[in-house]
């Protein structure tokens, strides 16, 4: 692999430039984004020059598509035919039944879908760092098992190890199922206790008397509209029963609370918190 094209330059697409540097990729990384975030990432390292996307199919040997879902969307359809024999193109998109559907249908076995998880609540390539995806998954959604097979696949997937991250394979359809309870049920609780907190005749008392358990619970909540816009427009169906499944949870502390019978519940809560944290330590 000589050539590594990035669409996308902003904190996941930055990160993976600076993260294939450290881990001693010594080809041409190149990105595709407006000219300021393209000065803006060759200050930091993150690629060694700009170029356009028609540009980014003749050279590239693997085209990550970090933008945003309805932006690669877009992009997929207008890769058909351009790429460069042997290349593969890979995503960053935090859905995949949609993305894998406009994959599969404009470059078939040339696409690998992926989806880093790893992130911050702040964008832009000047948040990006090379560290970002250590000990993260980097879940990989085939269309079908033999797209795992190819030269370029392979490779693809050594680099993804070298940088610190670990891949899992999953379906499509197991990754939404997946993400819309590890990933997007906490950012609408999390959106939904600052609404709702923030909507408060008392607001100022409630934030004057918070303390790191409210700043904690609240953090998602700055995440970005226009990323979570798409989310929401491709995983809906999912969140939904997600959030439906947590209503009824929810309505169980209810009336745990009424009866004074909490204590096995803080018990089972404080086990999966600690798997959680065991987990990610490990990582």
């Amino acid at each position: 692999m000589k050539t590594v094209a990035i669409a996308g330059v902003g904190l996941i697409g930055g990160s993976f430039g600076l993260a294939l540097r450290a881990a001693g990729f010594g080809g041409s990384i190149v990105g595709v984004s407006s000219p300021a975030t393209i000065a803006q990432a060759v200050r930091r390292g993150a690629i060694d020059a700009g170029v356009s996307l028609e540009q980014a199919c003749v050279e590239a040997d693997l085209l990550l598509l970090a933008q945003p879902i309805s932006v690669i969307l877009e992009t997929l359809p207008k890769l058909a035919g351009k790429l460069r024999p042997g290349a593969l193109v890979t995503d960053a998109g935090s859905t995949k039944r949609r993305i894998m559907e406009c994959g599969a249908q404009a470059l078939g076995g040339g696409f690998l879908g992926g989806h880093p998880m790893a992130g911050k609540e702040s964008r832009g390539v000047e948040m990006a760092e090379a560290e970002l995806f250590r000990g993260r998954p980097w879940l990989v959604t085939p269309r079908v098992a033999e797209d795992l097979e190819s030269a370029r696949a392979r490779e693809f997937l050594s680099w993804i190890e070298r940088i610190g991250a670990h891949a899992i394979v999953c379906s499509p359809e197991d990754h939404d199922r997946r993400v819309a309870r590890s990933s997007h049920l906490p950012q609408m609780l999390a959106t939904t206790l600052a609404r709702g907190l923030g909507g408060r005749r008392d607001r100022a008392a409630v934030v004057a008397a918070g303390g790191p358990g409210l700043a904690g619970m609240t953090r998602l909540a700055l995440s970005a509209w226009p990323i979570w816009k798409d989310i929401l427009a491709t995983n809906g169906d999912y969140i939904g029963e997600a959030l439906s499944e947590f209503q009824g949870e929810l309505g169980e502390t209810l009336e745990l609370l009424k009866a004074g019978a909490l204590e096995q519940a803080f018990r089972e809560g404080a086990e999966f918190a600690a798997e959680v944290r065991k987990t990610d330590a490990a990582s």
